[in-house]
């Protein structure tokens, strides 16, 4: 069974910063890309970044977190972590990470697998 657990989230200031972690177990991931998306109050789903490990850790971002983002893996520990800087306050959202088999997408219907998600607050 596969199974996400996001970590990390929290209250912030504008203009500091937080590291989220992505935990992914029950099966390999070496073959899959993995995303980071996240939901405000109100609105809908939208994509920050993913990774896909089985390209050589191809990474595409969200222009809007462009620059202040940066996702990583460790293969090892089948972990994907999302380090956020500079956040400003229309960052504040619950940030999930979800799996897919294959190269990464935007598009959050593409995958399969979901975290329960980690809740992000920045204040102004």
């Amino acid at each position: 069974q596969v199974q996400l657990a996001e970590s990390g989230g929290g209250l912030v200031q504008a203009g500091g910063s937080l590291r989220l972690s992505c935990a992914a177990s029950g099966r390999t991931f070496s073959s899959y890309a993995m995303g980071w998306f996240r939901q405000a109050p109100g609105k809908e789903r939208e994509f920050v970044a993913a990774i896909s490990w089985w390209s050589g850790g191809t990474k595409v971002y969200a222009e809007s977190v462009k620059g202040r983002f940066t996702i990583s893996g460790d293969n090892a520990k089948n972990t994907v972590y999302l380090e956020m800087n500079s956040l400003k306050p229309e960052d504040t959202a619950v940030y999930y990470c979800g799996a897919k088999y294959g190269s990464t997408s935007r598009a959050g219907s593409e995958y399969d697998y979901w975290g329960q998600g980690t809740q992000v607050t920045v204040s102004s």
